[in-house]
């Protein structure tokens, strides 16, 4: 499924071998909107893929996050202005679900994560304008992270992101992504 992605902000050192990518991120990559801060950053690592309609996408990723921020997980794209991340996140000292959906500026919202960090799945579902994302230890269960409204466009690019705003170095594997209609499972049906 990576080969028909394309890179946004290319890491430097990065690789696509028995299926996964690896990569390690440069220094002080991100994506945020304005929000509190008052900056923009577009300097994150995304590899996406063009997907036209409606979809749910799902993806494993690996990683042990160490320093504030360091974050690694899912991103679907529309365009600058319009898109969200999510994934865990490191910050203040413990990894940490977390996501931001950017609708020209970025809000952040983060929470427990029972499982282990360093090996988790994330599902993003987009249909009819809303946006479900759902976040798995196990692959078998996958609570609710989010749910919010989500612009309806005719194209989308979905796939892996992560990010390093205080540092570089953390190394991430991604595996089994897939792209496939979206689910169609009632809203608390965590299979």
């Amino acid at each position: 499924m990576f080969e028909r992605c394309l890179w946004l902000n290319e890491p430097k050192s990065w690789e696509i071998a028995g299926g996964s990518l690896r990569l390690t991120t440069n220094k002080q990559t991100d994506f945020w909107r304005e929000t509190h801060y008052g900056f923009v950053r577009d300097s994150g690592h995304f590899f996406g893929r063009a997907v036209t309609g409606e979809f749910s996408a799902q993806l494993r990723i690996r990683a042990r996050y160490a320093e504030q921020y360091d974050q690694a997980g899912i991103m679907v794209r529309i365009d600058e202005q319009h898109w969200v991340k999510a994934g865990i996140e490191f910050c203040d000292g413990r990894p940490s679900l977390g996501s931001v959906l950017t609708l020209a500026r970025s809000d952040w919202a983060t929470g427990i994560f029972d499982g282990d960090a360093g090996d988790f799945r994330i599902r993003a579902t987009v249909a009819k304008g809303v946006l479900k994302l759902q976040a798995s230890a196990d692959g078998r269960v996958w609570p609710i992270l989010r749910l919010c409204p989500f612009p309806v466009a005719e194209r989308y690019l979905v796939g892996p992101m992560a990010c390093t705003p205080e540092r570089s170095g953390l190394e991430v594997e991604f595996s089994d992504l897939t792209i496939t209609h979206p689910s169609t499972k009632e809203l608390h049906d965590l299979s």
